[in-house]
Protein backbone atom coordinates (compact mmCIF):
# COMPACT_ATOMS: atom_id res chain seq x y z
CA UNK A 1 0.00 0.00 0.00
CA UNK A 2 2.58 2.33 0.77
CA UNK A 3 4.58 1.63 -2.94
CA UNK A 4 1.01 2.64 -4.05
CA UNK A 5 0.50 5.83 -2.13
CA UNK A 6 4.42 6.58 -3.62
CA UNK A 7 3.65 6.14 -7.04
CA UNK A 8 0.39 8.43 -6.51
CA UNK A 9 2.81 11.22 -5.52
CA UNK A 10 5.25 10.79 -7.95
CA UNK A 11 2.57 11.07 -10.77
CA UNK A 12 1.13 13.57 -9.41
CA UNK A 13 3.94 15.66 -9.16
CA UNK A 14 4.82 14.52 -12.92
CA UNK A 15 1.66 15.53 -14.08
CA UNK A 16 1.73 19.31 -11.76
CA UNK A 17 5.23 19.98 -13.58
CA UNK A 18 4.10 18.95 -17.04
CA UNK A 19 1.12 21.27 -16.20
CA UNK A 20 3.19 24.07 -15.24
CA UNK A 21 5.56 23.44 -18.36
CA UNK A 22 2.62 24.09 -20.48
CA UNK A 23 1.23 26.78 -18.51
CA UNK A 24 4.44 28.63 -18.24
CA UNK A 25 5.32 27.80 -21.87
CA UNK A 26 1.38 29.52 -23.35
CA UNK A 27 0.82 32.26 -21.09
CA UNK A 28 4.30 33.40 -20.48
CA UNK A 29 5.95 34.54 -17.59
CA UNK A 30 2.94 37.00 -16.37
CA UNK A 31 1.20 33.54 -15.55
CA UNK A 32 4.40 31.14 -14.29
CA UNK A 33 2.98 32.28 -11.13
CA UNK A 34 -0.25 31.36 -10.78
CA UNK A 35 0.33 28.23 -12.75
CA UNK A 36 3.15 27.05 -9.81
CA UNK A 37 0.23 27.96 -7.29
CA UNK A 38 -2.19 25.85 -8.62
CA UNK A 39 0.52 23.26 -9.26
CA UNK A 40 1.28 23.86 -5.45
CA UNK A 41 -2.53 23.63 -4.77
CA UNK A 42 -3.27 20.12 -7.14
CA UNK A 43 0.56 18.31 -5.13
CA UNK A 44 -1.29 19.39 -1.90
CA UNK A 45 -4.55 17.67 -2.96
CA UNK A 46 -2.52 14.68 -4.06
CA UNK A 47 -0.61 14.67 -0.69
CA UNK A 48 -3.70 14.94 0.89
CA UNK A 49 -5.32 12.04 -0.90
CA UNK A 50 -2.28 9.77 -0.93
CA UNK A 51 -2.24 10.01 3.04
CA UNK A 52 -6.18 9.17 2.88
CA UNK A 53 -5.39 6.18 0.80
CA UNK A 54 -2.82 4.92 3.06
CA UNK A 55 -4.86 5.42 6.17
CA UNK A 56 -7.77 3.32 4.55
CA UNK A 57 -5.00 0.65 3.45
CA UNK A 58 -3.55 0.45 6.58
CA UNK A 59 -7.02 -0.02 7.65
CA UNK A 60 -7.98 -2.97 5.75
CA UNK A 61 -4.53 -4.65 5.70
CA UNK A 62 -5.13 -5.06 9.54
CA UNK A 63 -8.45 -6.11 9.24
CA UNK A 64 -7.40 -8.54 6.80
CA UNK A 65 -4.76 -9.66 9.58
CA UNK A 66 -7.09 -9.83 12.12
CA UNK A 67 -9.58 -11.78 10.39
CA UNK A 68 -6.69 -14.05 8.80
CA UNK A 69 -5.38 -14.79 12.40
CA UNK A 70 -9.09 -15.26 13.61
CA UNK A 71 -9.50 -17.88 10.81
CA UNK A 72 -6.10 -19.78 11.62
CA UNK A 73 -6.61 -20.09 15.54
CA UNK A 74 -9.79 -21.42 14.75
CA UNK A 75 -8.30 -23.84 12.38
CA UNK A 76 -5.80 -25.12 14.98
CA UNK A 77 -8.34 -25.53 17.61
CA UNK A 78 -10.14 -27.97 15.22
CA UNK A 79 -6.98 -28.99 14.35
CA UNK A 80 -6.29 -30.15 18.06
CA UNK A 81 -9.18 -31.42 19.07
CA UNK A 82 -9.12 -34.26 15.84
CA UNK A 83 -5.49 -35.11 17.35
CA UNK A 84 -6.72 -35.56 21.02
CA UNK A 85 -9.67 -37.83 19.54
CA UNK A 86 -6.88 -39.50 17.50
CA UNK A 87 -4.76 -39.84 20.39
CA UNK A 88 -7.09 -41.04 22.22
CA UNK A 89 -8.32 -43.76 20.23
CA UNK A 90 -4.98 -45.07 19.35
CA UNK A 91 -4.44 -44.95 23.00
CA UNK A 92 -7.54 -47.30 22.98
CA UNK A 93 -6.25 -49.50 20.77
CA UNK A 94 -2.60 -49.73 21.78
CA UNK A 95 -4.36 -51.15 25.36
CA UNK A 96 -6.26 -53.51 23.43
CA UNK A 97 -3.20 -54.68 21.22
CA UNK A 98 -1.43 -55.15 25.21
CA UNK A 99 -4.40 -57.41 25.89
CA UNK A 100 -4.61 -59.49 22.44
CA UNK A 101 -0.56 -59.78 22.86
CA UNK A 102 -0.76 -61.45 26.33
CA UNK A 103 -3.59 -63.72 25.31
CA UNK A 104 -1.34 -64.60 22.44
CA UNK A 105 1.46 -65.10 24.40
CA UNK A 106 -1.06 -67.51 26.54
CA UNK A 107 -2.50 -68.78 23.40
CA UNK A 108 1.26 -69.99 22.87
CA UNK A 109 2.07 -71.06 26.00
CA UNK A 110 -0.73 -73.63 25.75
CA UNK A 111 0.24 -74.72 22.23
CA UNK A 112 3.74 -75.09 23.23
CA UNK A 113 2.57 -77.57 26.12
CA UNK A 114 0.37 -79.34 23.66
CA UNK A 115 2.99 -79.67 21.02
CA UNK A 116 4.96 -81.35 23.85
CA UNK A 117 2.20 -83.45 24.74
CA UNK A 118 1.91 -85.05 20.95
CA UNK A 119 5.21 -85.18 20.69
CA UNK A 120 4.90 -87.71 23.57
CA UNK A 121 2.58 -89.46 22.34
CA UNK A 122 3.71 -89.59 19.04
CA UNK A 123 7.18 -91.33 20.21
CA UNK A 124 5.17 -93.72 22.26
CA UNK A 125 2.96 -94.69 19.12
CA UNK A 126 6.17 -95.03 17.50
CA UNK A 127 7.96 -97.46 19.63
CA UNK A 128 4.40 -99.46 20.24
CA UNK A 129 3.75 -99.31 16.41
CA UNK A 130 7.51 -101.13 16.15
CA UNK A 131 6.85 -103.57 18.53
CA UNK A 132 3.52 -104.36 16.95
CA UNK A 133 5.32 -104.78 13.54
CA UNK A 134 8.17 -107.35 15.19
CA UNK A 135 5.59 -108.84 16.50
CA UNK A 136 3.52 -109.18 12.88
CA UNK A 137 6.76 -109.59 11.67
CA UNK A 138 7.92 -112.68 13.60
CA UNK A 139 4.18 -114.02 13.71
CA UNK A 140 4.44 -114.11 9.88
CA UNK A 141 7.62 -115.18 9.80
CA UNK A 142 6.39 -118.32 12.54
CA UNK A 143 3.56 -118.79 9.76
CA UNK A 144 5.41 -118.89 7.16
CA UNK A 145 7.72 -121.37 8.82
CA UNK A 146 4.77 -123.57 9.41
CA UNK A 147 3.34 -123.41 6.13
CA UNK A 148 6.06 -123.62 4.23
CA UNK A 149 4.18 -120.46 2.25
CA UNK A 150 4.88 -116.59 1.62
CA UNK A 151 2.20 -114.13 2.81
CA UNK A 152 1.65 -113.39 -0.88
CA UNK A 153 1.03 -117.48 -1.84
CA UNK A 154 -1.31 -117.89 1.24
CA UNK A 155 -3.14 -114.90 0.17
CA UNK A 156 -4.03 -115.79 -3.15
CA UNK A 157 -4.66 -119.14 -2.26
CA UNK A 158 -7.05 -118.15 0.41
CA UNK A 159 -9.13 -115.35 -2.62
CA UNK A 160 -8.92 -118.43 -5.18
CA UNK A 161 -10.35 -120.82 -2.58
CA UNK A 162 -13.15 -118.11 -1.50
CA UNK A 163 -13.66 -117.49 -5.00
CA UNK A 164 -14.10 -121.02 -6.29
CA UNK A 165 -16.37 -121.83 -3.35
CA UNK A 166 -18.71 -118.67 -4.15
CA UNK A 167 -18.80 -120.03 -7.45
CA UNK A 168 -19.89 -123.36 -6.27
CA UNK A 169 -22.57 -121.99 -3.85
CA UNK A 170 -23.72 -119.84 -6.48
CA UNK A 171 -24.26 -122.21 -9.04
CA UNK A 172 -25.38 -124.87 -7.04
CA UNK A 173 -28.01 -122.11 -5.54
CA UNK A 174 -28.90 -121.19 -9.37
CA UNK A 175 -29.41 -125.06 -10.10
CA UNK A 176 -31.70 -125.68 -6.95
CA UNK A 177 -33.60 -122.24 -7.40
CA UNK A 178 -34.32 -123.32 -11.49
CA UNK A 179 -35.23 -126.78 -10.73
CA UNK A 180 -38.10 -125.73 -7.46
CA UNK A 181 -39.58 -123.16 -10.03
CA UNK A 182 -39.68 -125.66 -13.23
CA UNK A 183 -40.35 -128.35 -11.24
CA UNK A 184 -44.32 -128.79 -12.30
CA UNK A 185 -43.91 -125.79 -15.44
CA UNK A 186 -41.56 -127.24 -17.02
CA UNK A 187 -43.12 -130.80 -17.37
CA UNK A 188 -45.55 -129.00 -19.80
CA UNK A 189 -44.16 -126.01 -20.70
CA UNK A 190 -41.14 -127.01 -22.45
CA UNK A 191 -42.64 -129.04 -25.23
CA UNK A 192 -45.90 -126.80 -25.93
CA UNK A 193 -44.18 -124.58 -28.57
CA UNK A 194 -42.70 -127.15 -30.45
CA UNK A 195 -46.02 -129.19 -30.33
CA UNK A 196 -47.80 -126.37 -31.29
CA UNK A 197 -45.44 -126.16 -34.27
CA UNK A 198 -45.18 -129.42 -35.29
CA UNK A 199 -49.21 -130.28 -35.33
CA UNK A 200 -49.73 -126.83 -37.17
CA UNK A 201 -47.27 -125.85 -40.70
CA UNK A 202 -49.68 -123.54 -42.37
CA UNK A 203 -49.27 -121.96 -45.74
CA UNK A 204 -48.34 -118.45 -45.96
CA UNK A 205 -50.00 -116.09 -48.96
CA UNK A 206 -46.82 -113.06 -50.25
CA UNK A 207 -49.51 -110.75 -51.78
CA UNK A 208 -48.27 -108.61 -54.31
CA UNK A 209 -48.83 -104.44 -55.53
CA UNK A 210 -50.02 -105.78 -58.69
CA UNK A 211 -52.59 -108.17 -60.89
CA UNK A 212 -52.19 -109.38 -64.24
CA UNK A 213 -55.64 -109.93 -66.30
CA UNK A 214 -55.13 -111.90 -69.92
CA UNK A 215 -56.76 -110.73 -73.25
CA UNK A 216 -57.97 -112.58 -75.99
CA UNK A 217 -56.43 -110.79 -78.28
CA UNK A 218 -54.14 -107.62 -78.37
CA UNK A 219 -56.99 -106.22 -80.04
CA UNK A 220 -58.72 -105.43 -76.86
CA UNK A 221 -56.44 -103.55 -75.70
CA UNK A 222 -57.56 -100.86 -77.71
CA UNK A 223 -61.03 -101.10 -76.67
CA UNK A 224 -59.80 -100.91 -72.94
CA UNK A 225 -58.17 -97.68 -74.06
CA UNK A 226 -60.66 -96.50 -76.10
CA UNK A 227 -61.61 -93.27 -78.45
CA UNK A 228 -58.82 -90.85 -76.89
CA UNK A 229 -58.43 -92.73 -73.79
CA UNK A 230 -62.15 -92.34 -72.31
CA UNK A 231 -62.67 -95.98 -71.33
CA UNK A 232 -59.43 -96.37 -69.36
CA UNK A 233 -59.89 -93.10 -67.71
CA UNK A 234 -63.41 -94.50 -66.90
CA UNK A 235 -62.28 -97.59 -65.15
CA UNK A 236 -59.19 -95.82 -63.31
CA UNK A 237 -61.79 -93.22 -62.20
CA UNK A 238 -63.90 -95.38 -61.16
CA UNK A 239 -62.34 -98.20 -58.68
CA UNK A 240 -59.20 -95.65 -58.26
CA UNK A 241 -56.45 -97.98 -59.44
CA UNK A 242 -53.91 -97.51 -62.27
CA UNK A 243 -54.32 -99.48 -65.63
CA UNK A 244 -50.68 -100.92 -67.57
CA UNK A 245 -51.13 -101.31 -70.84
CA UNK A 246 -47.42 -102.05 -72.62
CA UNK A 247 -45.96 -104.68 -74.80
CA UNK A 248 -47.08 -107.50 -72.72
CA UNK A 249 -48.96 -109.85 -74.90
CA UNK A 250 -52.40 -110.32 -74.63
CA UNK A 251 -52.06 -109.11 -70.82
CA UNK A 252 -53.59 -106.16 -68.84
CA UNK A 253 -51.92 -105.33 -65.43
CA UNK A 254 -53.44 -103.72 -62.71
CA UNK A 255 -51.57 -101.79 -60.70
CA UNK A 256 -52.61 -100.69 -56.84
CA UNK A 257 -51.69 -100.75 -53.28
CA UNK A 258 -55.73 -101.13 -51.93
CA UNK A 259 -55.89 -104.72 -52.60
CA UNK A 260 -59.97 -104.45 -52.14
CA UNK A 261 -59.87 -101.83 -55.24
CA UNK A 262 -57.24 -103.89 -57.02
CA UNK A 263 -59.79 -106.75 -56.32
CA UNK A 264 -62.84 -104.95 -57.82
CA UNK A 265 -61.06 -104.02 -60.68
CA UNK A 266 -59.82 -106.93 -61.73
CA UNK A 267 -63.17 -108.44 -61.55
CA UNK A 268 -64.57 -105.77 -63.33
CA UNK A 269 -62.14 -105.47 -65.86
CA UNK A 270 -62.56 -109.59 -66.43
CA UNK A 271 -66.59 -108.73 -66.97
CA UNK A 272 -65.91 -105.74 -69.51
CA UNK A 273 -63.71 -108.17 -71.83
CA UNK A 274 -66.42 -111.03 -71.32
CA UNK A 275 -69.09 -108.94 -72.31
CA UNK A 276 -67.41 -107.48 -75.14
CA UNK A 277 -69.26 -103.70 -74.22
CA UNK A 278 -67.03 -101.15 -73.18
CA UNK A 279 -68.31 -97.56 -72.64
CA UNK A 280 -68.33 -95.17 -70.01
CA UNK A 281 -71.70 -95.92 -68.88
CA UNK A 282 -71.32 -99.61 -68.60
CA UNK A 283 -67.57 -98.99 -67.01
CA UNK A 284 -69.98 -97.36 -63.68
CA UNK A 285 -72.45 -100.18 -64.27
CA UNK A 286 -69.75 -103.03 -64.22
CA UNK A 287 -67.48 -101.48 -61.33
CA UNK A 288 -70.33 -101.32 -59.03
CA UNK A 289 -71.42 -104.62 -60.00
CA UNK A 290 -67.89 -105.93 -59.34
CA UNK A 291 -68.20 -104.45 -55.91
CA UNK A 292 -71.44 -105.71 -54.65
CA UNK A 293 -69.38 -108.85 -55.60
CA UNK A 294 -66.31 -108.38 -53.80
CA UNK A 295 -68.28 -107.35 -50.49
CA UNK A 296 -70.02 -110.53 -50.66
CA UNK A 297 -66.74 -112.47 -51.16
CA UNK A 298 -65.70 -110.65 -48.19
CA UNK A 299 -68.81 -111.41 -45.80
CA UNK A 300 -68.44 -115.49 -47.66
CA UNK A 301 -64.29 -115.25 -46.44
CA UNK A 302 -65.26 -113.96 -42.99
CA UNK A 303 -68.04 -116.99 -42.62
CA UNK A 304 -65.45 -119.39 -43.72
CA UNK A 305 -63.18 -118.56 -41.28
CA UNK A 306 -65.71 -118.69 -38.31
CA UNK A 307 -66.39 -121.71 -39.63
CA UNK A 308 -63.17 -122.93 -40.03
CA UNK A 309 -61.94 -122.35 -36.92
CA UNK A 310 -65.28 -123.87 -34.92
CA UNK A 311 -66.40 -120.66 -33.23
CA UNK A 312 -69.74 -119.57 -33.30
CA UNK A 313 -72.14 -116.81 -32.26
CA UNK A 314 -69.68 -113.66 -33.60
CA UNK A 315 -71.66 -110.63 -34.53
CA UNK A 316 -72.07 -110.10 -38.20
CA UNK A 317 -70.26 -106.89 -38.50
CA UNK A 318 -66.99 -108.61 -36.86
CA UNK A 319 -67.29 -111.73 -38.98
CA UNK A 320 -67.75 -108.77 -42.35
CA UNK A 321 -64.19 -107.24 -40.37
CA UNK A 322 -62.46 -110.77 -40.67
CA UNK A 323 -63.45 -111.13 -44.14
CA UNK A 324 -61.88 -108.13 -45.06
CA UNK A 325 -58.37 -109.11 -43.34
CA UNK A 326 -58.18 -111.30 -46.79
CA UNK A 327 -57.53 -108.10 -48.87
CA UNK A 328 -54.98 -107.04 -46.18
CA UNK A 329 -51.67 -107.89 -45.94
CA UNK A 330 -48.82 -106.98 -43.23
CA UNK A 331 -45.03 -107.30 -44.56
CA UNK A 332 -46.36 -109.71 -47.13
CA UNK A 333 -47.99 -111.82 -45.24
CA UNK A 334 -51.87 -112.21 -45.77
CA UNK A 335 -53.44 -110.89 -42.63
CA UNK A 336 -56.41 -113.45 -42.50
CA UNK A 337 -53.98 -116.30 -43.13
CA UNK A 338 -52.20 -115.59 -40.10
CA UNK A 339 -55.12 -114.53 -37.99
CA UNK A 340 -56.31 -118.54 -39.18
CA UNK A 341 -53.21 -119.55 -37.93
CA UNK A 342 -52.62 -117.42 -34.71
CA UNK A 343 -56.61 -118.87 -34.08
CA UNK A 344 -54.93 -122.92 -34.76
CA UNK A 345 -51.46 -122.21 -32.17
CA UNK A 346 -53.80 -120.78 -29.80
CA UNK A 347 -56.30 -123.77 -29.61
CA UNK A 348 -53.09 -125.99 -29.27
CA UNK A 349 -51.75 -124.29 -26.18
CA UNK A 350 -54.57 -123.61 -24.70
CA UNK A 351 -55.63 -127.41 -25.22
CA UNK A 352 -51.90 -128.58 -23.63
CA UNK A 353 -52.43 -126.53 -20.82
CA UNK A 354 -56.23 -127.66 -20.20
CA UNK A 355 -57.69 -123.92 -20.66
CA UNK A 356 -60.67 -123.19 -22.67
CA UNK A 357 -59.99 -124.08 -26.68
CA UNK A 358 -63.06 -122.08 -28.42
CA UNK A 359 -62.34 -119.28 -26.12
CA UNK A 360 -58.14 -119.35 -27.26
CA UNK A 361 -59.31 -119.74 -31.05
CA UNK A 362 -61.54 -116.91 -31.02
CA UNK A 363 -59.28 -114.82 -29.56
CA UNK A 364 -56.50 -115.73 -31.76
CA UNK A 365 -59.14 -115.60 -34.30
CA UNK A 366 -60.41 -112.11 -33.37
CA UNK A 367 -56.68 -110.41 -32.18
CA UNK A 368 -56.25 -108.58 -35.81
CA UNK A 369 -59.53 -107.47 -36.80
CA UNK A 370 -58.49 -103.81 -36.39
CA UNK A 371 -56.21 -103.73 -39.13
CA UNK A 372 -59.27 -103.89 -41.19
CA UNK A 373 -60.49 -100.50 -39.98
CA UNK A 374 -56.57 -98.93 -39.02
CA UNK A 375 -56.54 -96.60 -41.80
CA UNK A 376 -60.00 -95.01 -41.45
CA UNK A 377 -59.47 -94.81 -37.38
CA UNK A 378 -56.79 -93.44 -35.53
CA UNK A 379 -54.56 -95.73 -33.08
CA UNK A 380 -52.80 -98.87 -32.79
CA UNK A 381 -54.90 -101.69 -34.29
CA UNK A 382 -54.94 -103.61 -31.20
CA UNK A 383 -56.27 -100.90 -29.45
CA UNK A 384 -58.46 -100.60 -32.16
CA UNK A 385 -59.64 -104.19 -32.27
CA UNK A 386 -60.14 -104.66 -28.43
CA UNK A 387 -62.54 -101.27 -28.71
CA UNK A 388 -64.62 -103.10 -31.66
CA UNK A 389 -64.69 -106.35 -29.69
CA UNK A 390 -65.90 -104.62 -26.79
CA UNK A 391 -68.84 -102.47 -28.78
CA UNK A 392 -70.14 -105.23 -30.32
CA UNK A 393 -70.60 -107.81 -27.24
CA UNK A 394 -67.35 -109.95 -26.72
CA UNK A 395 -66.20 -111.29 -23.53
CA UNK A 396 -63.69 -108.62 -21.05
CA UNK A 397 -61.26 -111.56 -21.30
CA UNK A 398 -61.41 -111.45 -24.93
CA UNK A 399 -61.07 -107.65 -24.88
CA UNK A 400 -58.44 -107.73 -23.02
CA UNK A 401 -56.01 -110.70 -25.27
CA UNK A 402 -57.03 -108.23 -28.07
CA UNK A 403 -55.47 -105.08 -26.44
CA UNK A 404 -52.57 -107.00 -24.84
CA UNK A 405 -51.24 -109.04 -27.64
CA UNK A 406 -48.48 -105.77 -28.92
CA UNK A 407 -47.97 -105.14 -25.30
CA UNK A 408 -50.39 -101.90 -25.30
CA UNK A 409 -52.05 -103.26 -22.03
CA UNK A 410 -49.92 -105.59 -19.85
CA UNK A 411 -51.08 -109.11 -20.23
CA UNK A 412 -52.88 -110.07 -17.06
CA UNK A 413 -54.67 -113.30 -18.29
CA UNK A 414 -52.94 -116.78 -19.38
CA UNK A 415 -54.91 -116.31 -22.60
CA UNK A 416 -53.48 -112.67 -23.24
CA UNK A 417 -50.32 -114.67 -22.86
CA UNK A 418 -51.09 -117.28 -25.58
CA UNK A 419 -52.47 -114.65 -27.85
CA UNK A 420 -49.37 -112.98 -27.55
CA UNK A 421 -47.45 -115.97 -28.58
CA UNK A 422 -48.59 -117.93 -30.84
CA UNK A 423 -48.58 -113.74 -32.90
CA UNK A 424 -44.64 -114.22 -32.53
CA UNK A 425 -45.17 -117.66 -33.58
CA UNK A 426 -46.91 -116.79 -36.81
CA UNK A 427 -45.57 -113.52 -37.79
CA UNK A 428 -41.65 -114.78 -36.79
CA UNK A 429 -41.27 -117.79 -38.50
CA UNK A 430 -39.23 -118.13 -41.72
CA UNK A 431 -40.48 -116.86 -44.83
CA UNK A 432 -43.79 -115.93 -43.37
CA UNK A 433 -42.93 -112.41 -43.73
CA UNK A 434 -40.58 -110.89 -46.64
CA UNK A 435 -38.98 -108.95 -43.64
CA UNK A 436 -37.62 -111.94 -41.90
CA UNK A 437 -36.71 -113.70 -44.50
CA UNK A 438 -33.58 -110.89 -45.38
CA UNK A 439 -32.95 -111.02 -41.62
CA UNK A 440 -33.57 -114.62 -40.74
CA UNK A 441 -29.95 -115.80 -41.54
CA UNK A 442 -28.26 -113.08 -40.03
CA UNK A 443 -30.16 -113.60 -36.48
CA UNK A 444 -29.01 -117.38 -36.50
CA UNK A 445 -25.58 -116.19 -37.14
CA UNK A 446 -25.65 -113.79 -34.40
CA UNK A 447 -27.33 -116.48 -32.22
CA UNK A 448 -24.14 -119.08 -33.18
CA UNK A 449 -21.64 -115.75 -32.94
CA UNK A 450 -23.09 -115.25 -28.96
CA UNK A 451 -23.08 -118.68 -28.39
CA UNK A 452 -19.29 -119.80 -29.01
CA UNK A 453 -18.33 -116.28 -27.62
CA UNK A 454 -18.22 -118.05 -24.04
CA UNK A 455 -15.57 -119.68 -22.50
CA UNK A 456 -15.74 -123.56 -22.79
CA UNK A 457 -17.22 -123.37 -25.49
CA UNK A 458 -16.76 -126.21 -28.21
CA UNK A 459 -19.58 -125.23 -31.11
CA UNK A 460 -23.23 -124.01 -30.63
CA UNK A 461 -25.95 -124.96 -33.22
CA UNK A 462 -29.09 -122.09 -33.36
CA UNK A 463 -32.43 -124.32 -34.44
CA UNK A 464 -36.33 -124.28 -34.08
CA UNK A 465 -36.02 -121.18 -36.32
CA UNK A 466 -33.81 -119.65 -33.94
CA UNK A 467 -36.17 -120.29 -30.89
CA UNK A 468 -33.50 -121.75 -29.62
CA UNK A 469 -29.88 -122.74 -29.14
CA UNK A 470 -27.55 -125.27 -27.96
CA UNK A 471 -24.57 -124.86 -26.75
CA UNK A 472 -21.60 -127.67 -26.74
CA UNK A 473 -19.13 -126.45 -23.60
CA UNK A 474 -15.96 -128.97 -22.76
CA UNK A 475 -16.49 -131.11 -19.57
CA UNK A 476 -12.91 -130.47 -18.68
CA UNK A 477 -13.21 -126.65 -18.42
CA UNK A 478 -16.58 -126.21 -17.37
CA UNK A 479 -18.78 -128.17 -14.25
CA UNK A 480 -22.00 -129.56 -13.74
CA UNK A 481 -22.80 -126.35 -11.64
CA UNK A 482 -21.05 -123.81 -13.82
CA UNK A 483 -22.75 -124.95 -17.12
CA UNK A 484 -25.97 -123.36 -15.27
CA UNK A 485 -23.85 -119.72 -14.66
CA UNK A 486 -22.75 -120.28 -18.62
CA UNK A 487 -27.04 -120.68 -19.91
CA UNK A 488 -27.78 -117.70 -18.05
CA UNK A 489 -24.93 -115.34 -19.30
CA UNK A 490 -25.36 -116.48 -22.94
CA UNK A 491 -29.14 -115.53 -22.12
CA UNK A 492 -28.41 -112.26 -20.56
CA UNK A 493 -26.06 -111.81 -23.69
CA UNK A 494 -28.81 -112.50 -26.31
CA UNK A 495 -31.48 -110.04 -24.21
CA UNK A 496 -28.66 -107.22 -24.38
CA UNK A 497 -27.64 -107.35 -28.18
CA UNK A 498 -30.50 -108.66 -29.79
CA UNK A 499 -33.88 -107.93 -30.88
CA UNK A 500 -36.17 -110.70 -31.79
CA UNK A 501 -39.96 -111.72 -31.19
CA UNK A 502 -40.87 -114.22 -28.26
CA UNK A 503 -38.81 -116.06 -26.83
CA UNK A 504 -34.82 -117.84 -26.87
CA UNK A 505 -33.96 -121.15 -25.18
CA UNK A 506 -30.44 -121.85 -24.22
CA UNK A 507 -29.67 -125.13 -23.60
CA UNK A 508 -25.93 -125.91 -22.54
CA UNK A 509 -25.05 -129.42 -22.49
CA UNK A 510 -21.84 -131.28 -21.33
CA UNK A 511 -20.71 -134.45 -21.90
CA UNK A 512 -18.13 -136.66 -20.01
CA UNK A 513 -17.28 -140.32 -21.84
CA UNK A 514 -14.55 -142.35 -20.78
CA UNK A 515 -12.89 -144.56 -23.28
CA UNK A 516 -10.41 -147.60 -22.43
CA UNK A 517 -9.90 -150.81 -24.62
CA UNK A 518 -8.71 -154.14 -23.52
CA UNK A 519 -6.24 -155.73 -25.76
Amino acid sequence: MEINIILVGIIAACVGGVIGALLRSKVGSSKIANAEKEAGEIVDRANRDADSIRKEADIEAKDTVLKAKTDWEDEVKEIRRDLQGQEKRLQQKEENLDRKGAQLDDRDSEMQRREQSLRDKESNLASKQKEADELVAEQRGKLETISGLSSEEAKKMLLDSMESEARHDAAKLIKQIEEEAQEVADKKAKNILALSIQRYAGDYVAEKSVSVVPLPNDEMKGRIIGREGRNIRAIEAATGIDLIIDDTPEAVIISGFNPVRREVARRSLEGLIADGRIHPSRIEEVVKKAEQDVDESIREAGEQATFDVGVHGIHPEIVKLIGRLKYRTSYGQNVLQHSLEVSFLCGIMASELGLDVKMAKRAGLLHDIGKAVDHEIEGSHAVIGADLARKYGESAEIVHALAAHHEDEKPETVLAVLVQASDALSGARPGARREMLETYVKRLEDLERIGTSVKGCESCFAIQAGREIRVLVSSEQVSDEHAHVVARDIAKKIEEEMTYPGQIKVNVIRETRAVEYAK
